[in-house]
């Protein structure tokens, strides 16, 4: 079943700066985690940005085709959610786009942080990729407990061969140890990182699923 979603897909966030150092991490494979076969994953991070920062408190609000295609995401998330009967994974993905809309508004509040996600991957196989879910896994480096779980979904088509790079903004932090408001550089320390491929729609309508 899945968890709390978070927001998608290729952000162009206006009015932030990114104030956080990015550790981009190559991506190895997990032991006994199975894995779509013709999807290779390059590498992965995420990094704290800064909004409101400099931008004009009183400025409009403007969606793009990014935010359209990331509202469209969270739309298509809802749906399944609700089509399987999970009507309080669909409320929570709901108000995690109010969430974000809050964000967005503009607004005279103090400046406050919000994480941008990043993946990169290549399609390996013979047939293009049109959607895919993944989880973005914090776990404890020492005791191996799971202390965030962030979820995605990447609405881009991607051609066999073809190497892309997805952005994702969200207001959630990667962890409860990871502060909203302030900047630490040491708030990595101790987190163990891991990106879960859920699901692959392909162009063909075919789907590949991560068993459960």
């Amino acid at each position: 079943m899945r968890k709390i979603p978070a927001l998608c897909c290729l952000v162009l966030w206006l009015g932030a700066s990114a104030l956080a150092q990015e550790t981009a991490t190559p991506a190895t494979p997990a032991q006994d985690e199975p894995s779509p076969p013709d999807i290779v994953v390059l590498k992965y991070s995420w990094m704290k940005e800064r909004i409101n920062w400099q931008s004009d408190p009183f400025a409009p609000t403007v969606e793009g085709m990014n935010d359209v295609r990331r509202r469209q995401g969270d739309q298509r998330r809802a749906e399944r959610a609700r089509g399987s009967g999970n009507t309080v994974e669909a409320a929570k993905i709901e108000q995690e786009q109010r969430a974000e809309q809050v964000i967005r508004a503009r607004s005279s509040a103090p400046p406050r942080y919000a994480f941008r996600y990043k993946i990169s991957l290549r399609n390996s196989g013979a047939k293009a990729i049109k959607e895919f879910d993944w989880d973005y896994v914090f776990t404890d480096a020492a005791t191996g407990e799971v202390l965030g779980r962030r979820e995605f979904t990447g609405v881009e088509k991607i051609a066999p061969g073809q190497e892309k790079e997805f952005n994702f903004m969200s207001p959630s932090a990667p962890a409860q140890k990871i502060s909203l408001q302030s900047l630490d550089k040491r708030e990595r320390a101790g987190l163990n990182e891991q990106v879960v491929l859920v699901r692959v729609l392909y162009e063909d309508g075919t789907v590949w699923k991560r068993p459960e």
